[in-house]
């Protein structure tokens, strides 16, 4: 299976880590530490040596609570990032919900958009969606995730029912509307939103049922890094010192990523990617021998 974006085509046949960029100073995860356009070009830089895939670049918070932030501030936020990983060599995706901003990256060459809202959101007296920005684009990719709510009430009030069933069909929904745009499936990727709207036991559940994704035919990409679902079912072990700190967050989120992978994810969305690259490449090779019994 390939993903069409922008610049490259990428076989997801065997696992690809993306690397998360947060040009953010309030991000629940790294706690603004590249929050500058300087230290998230080094950043950038640094995961590329870690053995990164693809480059995935955002200005917004999107933790549980988080407030809007203005398309400018956003635009000030990642443009300049972006510009810089796009010499890189490898895909460069952007993280990001606004359409406007979405244009902007795409006329800069940025392959691949990541759309928590899947699309939908447009602003205040202004027609332009995602679906018109990406249908507009001749081959950049797209990430469609599945978000019960919006980042500042989608904790309140989370899912319920079969939560598996309705992540399958939201996002089935969703790629089917693109695709009567005139977008390819093959530059469609789809990603069932962990921790967006979502209790801890619905989270593992969407783990555990990953594999429902598949019939759609689209790569699925699983974002677990450092979520707070991880916390609640290791902090009994590692003390409530596990809430703030990273790096009690990085064995779970790789142990994640590769059951993630074991579950038919073809992308994993990580913080720690030399850590998740060694483990994957554990896997491979456990999965290679087993294949010749």
């Amino acid at each position: 299976m390939y993903w069409q974006t922008s610049r490259f085509s990428l076989d997801v046949s065997t696992p690809k880590v993306m690397g998360i960029v947060n040009v953010t100073p309030d991000s629940f995860s790294d706690g603004g530490r590249f929050a500058t356009g300087q230290e998230a070009m080094s950043q950038c830089e640094q995961l590329l040596r870690d053995g990164a895939h693809i480059l995935d670049i955002g200005g917004e918070s999107t933790r549980p609570g988080a407030l809007a932030l203005p398309l400018e501030d956003e635009m000030a936020r990642v443009l300049p990032v972006l510009r810089h990983a796009l010499t890189l060599g490898v895909p460069v995706s952007l993280d990001t919900y606004k359409p406007q901003l979405m244009r902007a990256a795409l006329d800069m060459g940025v392959d691949i958009i990541n759309d928590v809202w899947a699309l939908r959101w447009k602003s205040d007296g202004d027609s332009l969606t995602g679906v018109d920005v990406v249908a507009q684009h001749p081959s950049c990719g797209v990430c469609l995730m599945h978000m019960h709510r919006e980042p500042s009430t989608m904790q309140v009030a989370p899912m319920e029912g079969n939560v598996m069933a309705q992540v399958v069909s939201f996002l089935g929904k969703s790629a089917d509307a693109l695709r009567a745009k005139g977008v390819n499936a093959s530059r469609i990727c789809l990603d069932p939103g962990i921790g967006f709207g979502k209790t801890v036991v619905q989270n593992f559940s969407l783990l555990g049922q990953q594999r429902a994704l598949l019939p759609l035919g689209y790569p699925v990409l699983a974002g677990w890094s450092r979520k707070s679902s991880l916390v609640a079912v290791t902090q009994d072990s590692l003390g409530s010192a596990a809430t703030l700190n990273t790096r009690d967050r990085v064995v779970p989120s790789v142990v994640a990523a590769v059951l993630a992978v074991q579950n038919g994810a073809s992308i994993v969305r990580v913080h720690d990617v030399r850590e998740t690259v060694q483990a994957l490449k554990v896997l491979a090779a456990a999965n290679s021998n087993a294949a010749d019994f």
